[in-house]
């Protein structure tokens, strides 16, 4: 199997910039692409911005800046990724999706591409299933903001050969990552442990425990976690979780990972958190204070 060079990734937003933007940094040669140029134009100048504003602090070198710029171009043409060593999706968490993605770049890309996938909750094995490589198709996870949190899941189907999951661990240890082995399971490690956290709090809330800030608050003094579970839900999106909530309960049918009402409700009205404005707490303010949403 050919050595790493070139690396390809789909999907510009959020995750996808911050996967390429290490990637770039690390020194591969990466190509990022967004279905338009209206949102690829908008990560890559969120990549500058970042980049730039490190450099201001005096974290990086304008060397170190200025290579990993070189290293990193948009497309938006998927043929531009035909000739990565391995492609990493980070596209919506939608499975139908994602298979079309797969298969098409498996009809364009050499034998000796590796895929893999930065899903949080799909599994695996369906992703693989729509190629003609599930020996070379792996799970990628990496968390939010990609540039700063060390972890990444490496996830392996029961298809997955030894080799290509040896060289993706060693390729996200390059990254600078701490990578953690996993079984392909729906939620893997770390959403299969947190997700049924953060929705056991909104329950104790619902059944009236204690309130929003004194639940966050016990979580962080108490346990020493860096925020609360609402909180954090209005980092992670709620409505991400609520999509993450439907997937896991497809999957397991057990009620820890069932999503309560009051998630349902916030999801469907539009309290997204941080994202919208609004969440579990308001964030229109100087100070975020709990939204009236959930007092009523």
């Amino acid at each position: 199997m050919a050595d790493i060079t070139k690396v390809g990734v789909v999907g510009c937003g959020l995750m996808g910039r911050g996967i390429a933007q290490v990637c770039a940094a690390a020194g591969y040669e990466t190509v990022v692409r967004e279905v338009a140029q209206e949102p690829l134009d908008t990560g890559l100048a969120a990549v500058h911005k970042g980049l730039d504003r490190l450099v201001e602090k005096g974290k990086l070198e304008k060397a170190a800046r200025d290579a990993t710029l070189a290293n990193l171009r948009g497309t938006v043409d998927l043929a531009d990724l035909a000739n990565a060593d391995i492609v990493i999706e980070a596209i919506v968490e939608d499975i139908a999706a994602k298979n079309e993605l797969f298969g098409a770049l498996d009809e364009m890309c050499p034998e000796h591409t590796i895929f893999a996938s930065n899903t949080s909750s799909l599994t695996v094995t369906e992703m693989a299933a729509a190629t003609a490589r599930p020996d070379r198709f792996i799970g990628l996870h990496f968390f939010n903001p990609v540039p700063v949190m060390k972890l990444v899941e490496v996830v392996r189907t029961g298809g997955t050969s030894d080799e290509s999951f040896d060289r993706v661990f060693e390729f996200a240890s390059s990254l600078g990552k701490q990578p953690v082995a996993c079984r392909d399971n729906s939620g893997f490690i770390v959403n299969r442990l947190l997700v049924p956290y953060m929705l056991d709090a909104i329950r104790a809330y619902e059944e009236g425990v204690g309130s929003i800030e004194d639940i966050d608050k016990a979580m962080t003094l108490g346990t020493g976690y860096p925020m609360g579970p609402f909180v954090l839900g209005d980092f992670v999106g709620l409505d991400t979780l609520y999509f993450i909530t439907e997937i896991m309960y497809d999957e397991y049918r057990e009620k820890r990972f069932a999503s309560p009402p009051l998630l349902k409700r916030m999801y469907l009205a539009g309290y997204h958190g941080r994202k919208s404005g609004k969440g579990f707490y308001d964030y229109g303010g100087d100070v975020p204070v709990v939204s009236e949403f959930v007092k009523r």
